[in-house]
């Protein structure tokens, strides 16, 4: 995995925040830095860095904001807060540098890929496997003696197999394969042309328009559509499914083969909608997280904190 990246440990600081952010949507938590107490948690639209560093932290700002307000306190200055962030992008250099190139004058300033805090989220520092199915997709696993290998995460729309984006991206075929009589009117097609236009010039200027966020918005029509029985939109689902298994069996090869199989946690909107269609042997592998990517990217904060012997105050 990528090494970390942050800014340079400025203050001791008096409030900690923990962001998860992806393609569609951000989560923030707000904790106090002396004793760990949670004082918030909110949520606020898109900040993986695919998307643009200035929404980025636009939205960063705007959950931050809501976490004050939420805690009933007035808003820290910058200066005042240490924060640790998984988002997803991280690992393109170019974006990375710009995200942290911007950052105001935190106390610190920890970047972790969302991957990454997915993963100390889910185990605590133990041994595991994630794999995340929202907006986009990835594998990561950490193996018994603490070394980390991912798989996927290549983005949209080349990689991210078995996410949201990808199933939409489908959907949207299938509509314009039936609009032009290359394939049948399907409930998948018809919710595909109520949400994006049932004309050729409307659906070419969605697509022209449309992005990662956008395709993702179309796969609510395929679960939709499979519930009410349509066939195309089920099969759709089992592929979307067994490419997450796929990236099961590419974590697994980097696991000693004698050792027990590591237990799974399949999280986000997709992922944790496809289990079902998991064969059962993995199915029974599956675990509850003990945490969310937004405790992993606190803890990850916290841990930079102690090795660079940061205070709180």
């Amino acid at each position: 995995m990528t090494t970390p990246a942050s800014t340079p440990l400025r203050l001791a600081a008096r409030y900690l925040v923990g962001v998860d952010g992806g393609g569609s949507g951000t989560r923030l938590r707000l904790h106090q830095a002396a004793d760990g107490r949670a004082l918030a948690y909110t949520t606020s639209g898109p900040s993986g860095l695919g998307q643009g560093v200035e929404q980025a932290w636009r939205h960063i700002d705007h959950a931050l904001q809501a976490a004050f307000d939420q805690a009933g306190i007035g808003r820290a200055a910058p200066q005042e807060i240490a924060l640790g962030l998984g988002l997803a992008g991280v690992e393109v250099p170019a974006q990375r540098a710009a995200f942290l190139a911007a950052a105001p004058d935190f106390a610190c300033c920890v970047l972790h890929n969302d991957a990454q805090t997915t993963l100390r989220g889910a185990f605590g520092g133990c041994p595991g496997m994630v794999v995340t199915a929202g907006t986009g997709s990835i594998g990561l696993v950490q193996v018994p003696s603490g070394v980390q290998r991912r798989t996927g995460g290549w983005g949209f729309p080349v990689g991210d197999e078995g996410s949201g984006a990808w199933l939409g991206l489908r959907a949207m075929q299938a509509a314009q394969a039936a609009l032009d009589g290359r394939g049948a009117v399907t409930p998948l097609a018809q919710a595909v042309w109520r949400i994006a236009g049932a004309d050729t010039a409307t659906l070419l200027q969605w697509c022209r328009d449309a992005g990662q966020h956008e395709y993702a918005r179309l796969a609510p029509c395929v679960f939709e559509a499979a519930a009410a029985g349509d066939a195309s939109a089920e099969t759709l689902l089992r592929a979307a499914a067994a490419e997450l298994e796929r990236i099961v069996q590419a974590l697994a090869s980097h696991v000693d083969s004698a050792a027990s199989p590591l237990p799974i946690v399949l999280v986000g909107s997709i992922g944790e909608r496809l289990q079902s269609r998991w064969p059962a042997a993995l199915q029974q592998r599956c675990v509850r997280p003990q945490g969310d990517s937004a405790h992993g990217a606190l803890a990850l904060l916290q841990e930079h904190l102690q090795r660079n012997g940061a205070g709180a105050r």
